[in-house]
């Protein structure tokens, strides 16, 4: 039972760090992220990166966009739709393109270079998600562009990362089954997304009835996971990030009359033991044995991965009518790569896309822009209530 010790550890500590983050006015999530380092392989080495907290970290970051699908307005949504598309395909192009070209300066590959381009085009908004929730600001328009945006990105990623592989002609997986070819995956993520229209307008509400006349506890929140969990394993089974299945559960739960009750029960399931998994293992892939020849190229990779979302991000924002102030909010929205971007790379290294004496500052500069973007989003947030 010694994984008992190591969530209790994860959970007292994520406590504290998050208290004393809010104390000297610093966005909760980041103490909860350099818990991860300080407690992991980096530093004191008393968590590893194993299967359990593997697992628990992914439900922690499927219930958490579920909750952000659960509070998004979904007219919002729809009236930033066409945003949402600029901003992300701005927030893909630039990069791709000068993380390409700052890895070739570095003596890489052209393959390879390519890849970290992809890794880098990637955005996990489940962090700016927290920062959104704890300023009160998922609902405005700012908060609800990144989020469209974010879902985009996620597709534009993959569909990149799909066609890459396929072109290389390495395989995701390391099993022995032939990969899916490209025009059947880019079909079953068409019939995906035309599923989630499906379930947004008919099946959530008619599940959730059926949930209702269950006798035992809490049966509409079981119902409500169920229809979460089987969306994000559907969009993984798919070649989608499961976030994004999540994330349209909760839009889906979000526009029955049993939002408040399923909001009120999911939140403490995820806050108490899942979410702060989830934040801590991001922390955990932190090691700094190979970075001292690769600390200029993690550096680089960092500084160019920050600016690029910010500068592109942002510029979508504003030639979509956003004034400067938003335009840098949804810019930094955008500047977190976490779990995405770990996939991605994670993905790549399996595919023999990314070589092993690389694969540390790949890492480090993915938790760098993840740490920096809470404090830049806060900062955005705060420029636009003070203006």
């Amino acid at each position: 039972m010694a994984f008992l010790g190591t969530l209790c550890l994860i959970l007292v500590t994520t406590a504290l760090a998050g208290h004393f983050s809010a104390r000297i006015g610093i966005p909760a999530v980041i103490g909860q992220l350099l818990v991860g380092i300080i407690v992991g392989p980096a530093v004191l080495n008393w968590v590893q990166p194993n299967a359990f907290v593997h697992d628990f970290s992914e439900i922690g970051v499927i219930i958490l966009m579920f909750i952000a699908g659960l509070e998004s307005n979904l007219e919002l949504l729809k009236r930033y739709l066409r945003p949402s598309v600029i901003v992300a395909t701005a927030g893909v192009i630039l990069p791709v393109g000068l993380i390409y070209l700052t890895s070739l300066w570095f003596k890489l590959s052209q393959v390879e270079s390519l890849f970290l381009g992809i890794i880098f085009a990637a955005t996990s908004v489940s962090i700016s998600v927290e920062v959104l929730k704890e300023m009160k600001a998922l609902d405005s328009k700012e908060g609800t562009t990144i989020l469209g945006a974010a879902v985009v990105d996620d597709v534009l990623a993959v569909v990149i990362l799909s066609v890459m592989v396929s072109l290389v002609g390495s395989q995701l997986s390391t099993s022995n089954a032939a990969p899916t070819p490209i025009g059947i995956s880019l079909l079953e993520q068409v019939l995906y997304f035309v599923g989630i229209y499906i379930v947004v307008r008919w099946l959530a509400p008619y599940l959730l009835r059926i949930g209702e006349q269950l006798l035992v506890p809490v049966s509409v929140t079981i119902t409500s996971m169920v229809l979460c969990l089987s969306m994000a394993y559907l969009a993984d089974l798919v070649g989608l990030s499961a976030v994004v299945g999540s994330f349209f559960a909760g839009i889906a739960v979000g526009q029955t009359t049993y939002r408040k009750v399923v909001d009120q029960s999911i939140e403490p399931i995820g806050y108490a033991i899942f979410i702060p998994v989830f934040f801590v293992s991001i922390g955990l892939n932190m090691t700094f044995s190979s970075l001292g020849k690769d600390i200029w190229f993690l550096l680089a990779l960092t500084v160019v991965g920050v600016f690029t979302k910010l500068i592109g991000a942002g510029f979508g924002a504003y030639i979509s009518g956003f004034s400067l102030n938003s335009s840098y909010m949804i810019g930094a929205g955008m500047i977190s790569r976490g779990e995405m971007a770990l996939i991605i790379a994670q993905i790549g290294f399996q595919a023999k896309l990314l070589s092993a004496d690389r694969y540390s500052a790949v890492i480090g500069a993915i938790i760098a822009t993840t740490l920096i973007a809470p404090f830049l989003l806060r900062h955005a947030i705060s420029k636009i209530r003070k203006a």
